[in-house]
């Protein structure tokens, strides 16, 4: 295989965590600093800890509706069985995380930096990555319904046995961005920023109706 064709694969994050001790506080609160705590089965509805950290932490089944997250930087964490609508984690800091068997609808993530980061499983609807920094991304076995890239920034990005659904790509930069482990692909905007990203002959046939339109390119009998 020529070297132009290799594809590099994303790092995984290494996420060991040391003995947990459960959260005994009322309330996340901003600017907060967490460090190995454990959050098990926690309503955490519209809280409010703009700037807080998570270090060697664990949320395991809690719920997250429209929780305010700004600008949180969460490291060597995991998060699993979450659920929420509406989570604000735009302009976040996400390292050596891990998120599995999550349903989440409307997150923000819009201005994250993403990095090292997998997400297993489960399902998530309008997600918003715009202007996001994803670098050794994993996304498995997940369900993503109309995910927002636009003007994201994806590199050693994979979505591996994926439904992908009506994805917006608009003015996104991908670099070593593997969409051939998609279960299903569909787009609604973007097929010109496909540039960097590497899809199997069968997408490509699906995908030529986008291609043709983004590139002017009538098709008639």
């Amino acid at each position: 295989m020529a070297e132009r064709d290799v594809v590099k694969p994303p790092r995984r994050p290494d996420v060991t965590l040391p003995e947990l001790r459960p959260f005994d506080g009322e309330r996340l609160e901003p600017s907060g600093d967490y460090d190995g705590v454990e959050f098990d089965g926690l309503d955490l509805t519209d809280a409010a800890a703009p700037g807080a950290s998570f270090l060697d932490c664990a949320l395991r089944r809690c719920v997250l509706d429209a929780a305010g997250l700004k600008r949180a930087r969460l490291v060597d964490t995991l998060l699993t069985d979450v659920r929420g609508v509406g989570t604000a984690l735009s302009e976040a800091s996400l390292r050596d995380v891990e998120i599995r068997d999550a349903r989440l609808g409307g997150i923000q993530l819009s201005g994250a930096t993403l990095q090292r980061v997998l997400i297993e499983g489960g399902k998530i609807d309008y997600l918003n990555l715009r202007q996001a920094t994803l670098t050794d991304v994993t996304f498995r076995d997940c369900v993503l319904a109309e995910p927002d890239f636009g003007g994201a920034r994806l590199e050693r990005v994979s979505f591996d046995g994926c439904d992908l659904r009506d994805v917006d790509l608009t003015a996104a930069t991908c670099k070593d961005t593997d969409l051939r482990g998609a279960a299903w692909l569909s787009l609604l905007r973007g097929a010109d920023r496909l540039r960097g990203a590497v899809i199997t002959p069968g997408q490509l046939l699906d995908l030529a109706p986008h291609l043709a339109a983004e590139l002017g390119v009538r098709v008639a009998d």
